[in-house]
């Protein structure tokens, strides 16, 4: 059985989750049930899909825990820009965010190659 505290992915899109929902907190009332909801959604989709995958007993099964997380990040990246084009958010948030977000999604994509071997 894998740790998942181990990985680098995992402490990194835990930190993400963390963000978001700081961010988050301070958009409109209008997209509490809207945007705000699906963002966070997607983001603790990354850390926690990684941790059930790493209790899985194969290689095979846990790559598709890291597919199902590298989805769920490039969801998350679409929210980014969404709530940057629709100004909740600033140019400058959503360049920092989208650089976090593609971080993880490297990390992952490269593990998931690693699981294929």
């Amino acid at each position: 059985m894998r740790d998942f505290r181990k990985y680098d992915v995992w402490v990194l899109s835990h930190e993400l989750v963390l963000e978001v929902y700081k961010i988050t907190s301070g958009f409109p009332d209008s997209e509490k049930f809207q945007l705000t909801t699906q963002m966070q959604r997607a983001a603790y989709s990354i850390p926690s899909n990684f941790c059930e995958g790493c209790g899985r007993d194969s290689d095979k099964d846990f790559n598709r825990f890291v597919q199902i997380a590298l989805g769920s990040a490039h969801e998350l990246e679409y929210f980014f820009i969404l709530a940057k084009d629709l100004s909740i958010i600033s140019t400058e948030s959503e360049e920092k965010l989208s650089k976090s977000i593609n971080d993880i999604k490297r990390k992952l994509y490269n593990l998931s190659k690693k699981l294929k071997k």
